[in-house]
C-alpha cells in the first residue's frame, strides 16, 4: 500500500502557500513498522504534493529488511515524508512520516524535533513491528494515537483485544482507518489533536 506521487513541478504553486488565515502550525510524526502504509496516510491527506524519499527496494535488503506479509512491496522509503493538512482556517499540520526499516531509526532524533505528537500506525497481520516503535515513543515521552490501517483480507480484531496486544494504557486512542481515504486519515489526525487537547487540559490523563 504505497503512494507514489508524480514528478515535482518546476517551481512553487500557489495552491501550496500557506492560507493567508493561518496562525499555527503544528508538527506532526507518522510511525509505524516497514510496510503498515506510512507514505499512503501522508500521500492521501496531504493537501500539497508530498514529498516522498521511496527508492527501489533491492536484493542488498534481503536478511535486512523483515518483508513477511507484504512481500509485493517493491519501494521503501529512505528518509522522510512530507505532507500538510490544515485542519481549520487557522491552524495547519506538518506531516513527516518516517521510514519504518530499524536501520533508519537514526534519523528519529531529527524528525521528532519539535513534534507535538505521533500516529502509530499498526498493521494486523504483523503486529509484532509496532512493539519497538510504541517502546521508542514511550521512552521519549512522545503523545501518540494508534492507527489500525485495514488492509484487505487482514484479520479483525476488537480494539480492546489490540490495546491489550500492543500493551497499550487505556488513556491512548486507538481507532481503525483506511489509509487510502483522505477522510479516514484525516479523521486519524483529528483524533489526535483532540487527544493532545485533552493532556494540555488534564496532564494526569496520560
Amino acid at each position: 500500500m504505497d503512494f507514489r506521487s508524480s514528478e515535482p513541478p518546476s517551481g512553487p504553486s500557489l495552491a501550496d502557500a500557506l492560507p493567508e488565515t493561518t496562525t499555527a502550525a503544528v508538527k506532526v510524526v507518522i510511525v509505524g513498522g516497514f510496510g503498515v502504509g506510512k507514505t499512503t496516510l501522508v500521500g492521501s491527506v496531504s493537501e500539497i504534493r508530498p514529498l516522498t524519499t521511496e527508492e527501489t527496494m533491492t536484493q542488498a535488503g534481503v536478511g535486512i529488511d523483515d518483508t513477511a506479509g507484504v512481500e509485493r512491496k517493491s519501494s521503501t522509503t529512505v528518509a522522510m515524508d512530507f505532507g500538510r493538512i490544515s485542519i481549520n482556517e487557522e491552524l495547519v499540520l506538518y506531516l513527516f512520516g518516517t521510514p519504518g526499516q530499524e536501520r533508519f531509526w537514526f534519523l528519529w532524533r531529527g524528525l521528532f524535533e519539535g513534534a507535538l505528537g505521533a500516529v502509530v500506525l499498526v498493521d494486523t497481520r504483523r503486529l509484532e513491528v509496532s512493539f519497538d516503535v510504541i517502546g521508542r515513543l514511550e521512552e521519549r515521552g512522545v503523545p501518540f494515537v494508534v492507527a489500525v490501517n485495514s488492509f484487505p483480507g487482514a484479520p479483525e480484531h476488537p480494539l480492546e483485544e489490540l490495546r491489550a496486544a500492543l500493551d497499550l494504557p487505556g488513556s491512548v486512542p486507538i481507532v481503525v482507518c483506511d489509509a487510502r481515504r483522505r477522510d479516514s486519515s484525516r479523521d486519524v489526525l483529528m483524533t489526535l489533536m483532540r487527544y493532545l487537547h485533552s493532556l494540555a487540559v488534564t496532564p494526569e490523563a496520560s
